[in-house]
């Protein structure tokens, strides 16, 4: 069984699957949030004893820069040259 792509998903996929080249403050924003993750990690680290549940929290915190920065790429309109 196939089923039928409705324009609001190949829209979404479309806009998910395409480069985001950085406009106006974009990278600085990104910079901040790359910062803010790896001062958490370096936390994680000298907290927690090394484990599987620690690597899970770093992968997860990865999970967390990855999704702020595409909230920013994939939403932010770019403006008019």
């Amino acid at each position: 069984m196939l089923y039928e792509v409705n324009d609001e998903t190949k829209k979404r996929i479309d806009n998910n699957f395409t480069y985001h080249a950085p406009h106006g403050d974009q990278a600085d924003r990104y910079g901040i949030l790359r910062g803010k993750a790896m001062g958490m990690a370096y936390e994680l680290v000298t907290f927690c004893p090394p484990s599987r549940e620690l690597s899970v929290a770093l992968t997860k915190l990865e999970e967390v820069m990855f999704w702020a920065n595409a909230s920013i790429a994939r939403n932010e309109v770019r403006p008019a040259e």
